[in-house]
């Protein structure tokens, strides 16, 4: 499986109290949760990337301000309709 290596400061994971392996699942959250938000992968595939399952990812959300449903009026209008 390909992987992505990214270099920081070794003083980063003091700063926000964490540990170097706290910091850098932080990190990984954080990169599935913002391609989620710019809607470049779905949920499943965040799970994936993360380890869990699309449930519990879509249960965290909430926890980065994140809603798990992203819709404008329009679309929760036409969703309603056709329910």
């Amino acid at each position: 499986m390909p992987q992505l290596i990214i270099e920081y400061p070794s003083t980063f994971p003091d700063a926000i109290n964490q540990t170097s392996q706290e910091f850098e699942q932080e990190a990984k959250w954080a990169m599935a949760v913002k391609l989620f938000e710019m809607e470049k992968i779905s949920s499943g595939m965040a799970g994936i990337l993360l380890g869990i399952d699309r449930v519990t990812f879509l249960l965290k959300l909430a926890d980065y301000g994140v809603p798990m449903i992203d819709l404008d009026e329009e679309e929760l209008l036409s969703d309603l309709a056709n329910a």
